[in-house]
């Protein structure tokens, strides 16, 4: 049959609308099925995903290592330890009535500041003979928000433990005084406390323990620190590890990651 031009053209701009349409809406469909897939839960947790490109998760144990201070860091009398300080199980392992204060007794003797790292960590001790002293370094990762969280703790206990009475086992009971310690100014966030532990030795003999204890969060990792001792502790050990410390685990960071 033959159709009239009319309706010939007529029937080309409806077969032509319909195309449109038909790609019009595989275009929605495409466009709408992008923007409402969720990514699926293992991205969304990756820590990857929310890290510089430059900077993976996770330091390796080597790199852990490589960050620590060294007894060369702080000089003599300084010198690797020979073993934990026997005021630790005297002293610090103590009870109180105030929940602030034994969560703060039981971070320095457990030496978890910051809690228990869930991933790479690596600690070094080291000696000072001449002052009886005894220095713990940690370079660990730990999630950023929750470094920032306890930071916020430690701030408040100046307040909250300024003075209690601590009970030992060895060493009866222990009056405790906590202040904040000045600490160089590095890292992202940081916090310190000086704390002293006064009472006797399992001997009786008077005694005040001294303890300097200090967390830095470095980007995803974190430095935490404790100096202390029977005699005088020196208070520029904590600045000049630190310090040094600061600067070292900086530029592991800066070669990069292990991705997890």
């Amino acid at each position: 049959m033959t159709r009239s031009p009319a309706r010939v053209l007529l029937l080309a701009s409806a077969l032509s609308a319909g195309t449109l349409l038909a790609s019009a809406g595989c275009a929605n469909e495409a466009a709408l099925h992008k923007v409402t897939t969720a990514p699926s839960p293992s991205a969304v947790r990756t820590p990857a995903a929310h890290a510089s490109p430059a900077a993976a998760p996770v330091l390796t144990p080597a790199q852990a290592q490589a960050a620590l201070i060294t007894d060369a860091d702080l000089g003599a009398p300084w010198t690797p330890t020979q073993g934990t300080a026997t005021w630790r199980d005297s002293l610090l392992k103590a009870t109180t009535t105030v929940p602030d204060c034994q969560r703060l007794l039981d971070a320095l003797y457990a030496d978890e500041l910051l809690g228990t790292p869930a991933t790479t960590q690596a600690v070094t001790g080291l000696d000072d003979t001449d002052d009886e002293a005894q220095l713990r370094y940690q370079v660990a990762a730990f999630p950023p928000a929750d470094v920032n969280r306890t930071l916020g703790w430690l701030k408040t206990l100046p307040e909250k433990c300024a003075h209690f009475t601590a009970a030992t086992t060895r060493s009866g009971p222990q009056t405790v005084t906590v202040t904040e310690a000045a600490l160089p100014n590095v890292g992202d966030a940081r916090q310190g406390l000086h704390l002293t532990l006064t009472g006797t030795t399992p001997e009786g003999t008077p005694s005040t323990l001294t303890l300097d204890t200090a967390a830095v969060r470095i980007g995803d990792d974190t430095i935490t620190l404790t100096n202390g001792g029977l005699a005088n502790v020196p208070p520029e050990a904590t600045t000049t590890a630190l310090e040094i410390g600061a600067r070292r685990l900086t530029d592991v960071q800066r070669q990069g990651r292990a991705q997890i």
